[in-house]
């Protein structure tokens, strides 16, 4: 009996675990470009006529700072998280169109880093503000 109760307990643990991995978003993206030059953060992802699905641009400033980001040249909507040095969500900037040019957005507070992706990755994966994602940063 006590067997039985045992197994049957690890069935359902298992089960609820397998719940939480299923039903939560992933904190990560698969593919991630880091832009850490100059060079590299004023072209960011202009140009490009798509975003993949879990693909994202890591920008990394030298120092923490008010870093306004613009749509110049950008043929595609995105969103624009402001990152804490370890990760987690500050700000975001949900579906920031082209048509937002020349506007600028900036970090509620001085980050080092900010990551933009595809439009509508926020809501599809859950990321709100407080969110700590699993990102190279250094």
């Amino acid at each position: 009996m006590r067997s039985t109760l045992l197994t049957c307990g690890a069935l359902v643990l298992a089960g609820i675990l397998g719940f939480f991995a299923l039903s939560h978003p992933p904190y990560s993206l698969t593919h991630i470009e880091i832009a850490d030059t100059p060079a590299a953060r004023e072209q960011g992802l202009s140009g490009r006529i798509e975003i993949p699905e879990d693909y994202g641009m890591l920008f990394v400033f030298p120092d923490t700072g008010d870093y306004g980001f613009w749509m110049k040249d950008m043929k595609v909507s995105i969103d624009v998280f402001w990152l804490s040095d370890n990760g987690t969500i500050v700000g975001i900037e949900r579906e920031l169109s082209p048509d937002t040019y020349p506007e600028a957005v900036h970090p509620p507070l001085p980050v080092r880093y900010v990551l933009e992706t595809r439009a509508g990755m926020a809501t599809a994966r859950g990321w709100t503000v407080g969110t700590t994602l699993t990102l190279p940063l250094r």
